[in-house]
């Protein structure tokens, strides 16, 4: 384990190194190419030379568990970083918005992909399941908030603009995993997530499930904020604060998963509250070292995470109409983001009084990431797991590498044609 994680930091601080020496990309969508550019030369070295080399680096990779490396590992650490970053006063303000578009987009979307999914994989002959589909709509609808957090910082959007896109994807990252394992427990599969199974849960209890996932969360993450908020402002000691916060986060994480609430909305929210009484609860000096221990931590594990990305898509490769389907499902994705934005943005865009353009970035800038390829590696084995698996490696590819690379024009309208943002 120690091994082929010391491989994989060595591999992403060397991808990292070559990004910013040499191309200069966003890190993110820079780190997340080079490591799909390093599995094409695993598979090829594989293919012709020496096969050693990809059994060990597929070795490496199952080792370490990207399912239990993202969703049990570092992405408690992420959340809460990402959260400590934000305006908690902005995004309070933009409350409604935010949440509706993170209930109710991610539900929209979960449905529109998912019925989309069940058509394109039917016509090219490939046996997935309406509940099947279902969830792939529902591991590939929230935006990755590691993502679009690294871009926003480098995009310099409008400030209000950068908190609704931002706390959206904080907040559908939680929401997401609730409603992927709602509809895991109506397909009959408990934890162990069995798609093969008809719908057989009632309605009733799957509301019961997202109400005490989601709602649990929410009460947790607070609980673990009044935590924080006590412990740190008793004491002055920037490094014994950093280390209440980072117990706070990973130990919160393991009592969430125990209780069986949605950690990533508890750290969601604990992550806020620290944010909106920093300037209270810490001094000058310790607040600057807790803010930079947080920052630096979300940008290696982010780094990390995009390199592990990156190996991973060309380690897993699938058949030819596996890809025609993932290519097909880029377009589904993209149009269920747009319309899954659209529809309530329209119920609420008079009185929050956003530009003409927001609709637009937020679609484009509905980046996917980690937690999806995590969900679906997390599934068990069926006759369709890999057809899954490669649509959701083209999408996360894709908005990386083609969204990822060509957001910075959009927001550039944006900045022009809404000045007031």
């Amino acid at each position: 384990m120690l091994t082929a994680f010391a491989v994989l930091l060595s591999v992403t601080a060397l991808l990292a190194y070559l990004n910013e020496r040499f191309f200069h990309f966003p890190t993110t969508v820079g780190v997340a190419l080079s490591g799909a550019l390093a599995g094409i030369l695993l598979v090829a070295v594989d293919a012709l030379a020496l096969p050693m080399v990809g059994h060990y680096a597929r070795l490496m990779l199952k080792t370490l568990n990207f399912t239990d490396f993202v969703l049990n590992g570092i992405l408690s650490l992420l959340l809460f970083g990402g959260a400590l970053s934000l305006d908690a006063a902005q995004m309070l303000k933009q409350r409604v918005t935010i949440l509706t578009l993170a209930v109710f987009s991610t539900l929209i979307s979960t449905v529109l992909v998912g019925f989309g999914a069940y058509l394109v994989f039917g016509v090219l002959g490939l046996a997935v399941p309406l509940i099947g589909a279902l969830l792939f709509g529902a591991l590939i609808s929230p935006t990755d908030p590691v993502a679009v957090l690294d871009l926003l910082k480098r995009a310099k959007v409008p400030p209000r603009i950068e908190t609704l896109i931002a706390g959206e994807s904080l907040f559908n990252d939680g929401v997401g995993v609730v409603i992927f394992l709602v509809l895991s427990g109506l397909a009959g599969g408990g934890g162990s997530i069995n798609v093969d199974h008809a719908v057989s849960a009632d309605l009733m209890g799957a509301l019961g499930l997202f109400a005490r996932e989601a709602l649990g969360g929410v009460v947790l993450g607070g609980v673990l904020g009044v935590a924080g908020l006590y412990l740190t402002r008793t004491i002055e000691n920037a490094a014994v604060e950093v280390l209440l916060t980072l117990a706070l986060v990973i130990g919160g994480y393991v009592l969430a998963l125990g209780l069986g609430v949605s950690g990533p909305l508890a750290m969601v929210v604990f992550g806020l509250i620290i944010s909106a009484y920093k300037e209270k609860i810490f001094t000058e000096n310790t607040r600057e070292q807790v803010i930079n221990f947080w920052e630096t931590i979300e940008q290696v594990l982010n780094i990390v995470l995009f390199a592990f990305i990156g190996l991973n898509v060309l380690l897993n490769p699938g058949r030819a109409p596996q890809f025609v389907a993932g290519a097909l499902l880029i377009a589904v994705a993209l149009a269920a983001r747009y319309l899954s934005v659209a529809l309530p943005f329209w119920l609420i865009r008079g009185q929050a009084a956003y530009g003409a353009y927001t609709v637009r970035l937020l679609t484009w800038g509905g980046l996917r990431g980690g937690i999806a390829i995590s969900l679906v590696l997390g599934l068990p084995p069926s006759s369709y797991r890999s057809a899954l698996i490669t649509a959701t490696y083209l999408i996360v590819l894709f908005t990386i590498a083609v969204q990822g690379l060509t957001i910075m024009p959009l927001v550039k309208k944006v900045v022009e044609n809404s000045p007031e943002e």
